[in-house]
């Protein structure tokens, strides 16, 4: 028997696993385009003062970010679908604490960093 390894976010997946996680996506991109999400996003907007909820209590402001201002669920939307338009799992995220929550980007510990920090000037 053969296996089938994909890599995503450089981890191994099974191809089951990847199934698994092309299905949810879509599943995700449906549930975003619909007109009530849409709604119930602009109201989290509103409420919480298109700000950044972590921004904000750093003390720090999300100016100029009206673009790059995402709504995250406190509790996934895949494990809790019944909290999908509930306000109080909805909070404003810039995309550097929504990445930084999710573990992507540059806060996946599965990211190599440069192990040599020898650059001296």
């Amino acid at each position: 028997m053969c296996r089938v390894f994909l890599y995503i976010d450089k981890e191994v997946m099974h191809m089951s696993e990847y199934s698994d996680y092309i299905d949810r996506r879509d599943e995700n991109r449906k549930f975003y385009m619909r007109a009530k999400w849409r709604k119930t996003r602009e109201q989290v907007l509103k409420r919480d003062h298109y700000e950044c909820v972590h921004c904000k209590a750093e003390g720090k402001m999300t100016l100029n970010q009206h673009q790059s201002l995402e709504v995250d669920h406190i509790k996934e939307l895949h494990t809790h679908p019944e909290l999908a338009y509930d306000l109080d799992n909805l909070q404003t995220l810039c995309k550097y604490h929504h990445n930084k929550k999710h573990g992507r980007f540059e806060f996946n510990p599965n990211n190599k960093k440069n192990k040599y920090n020898d650059e001296k000037w």
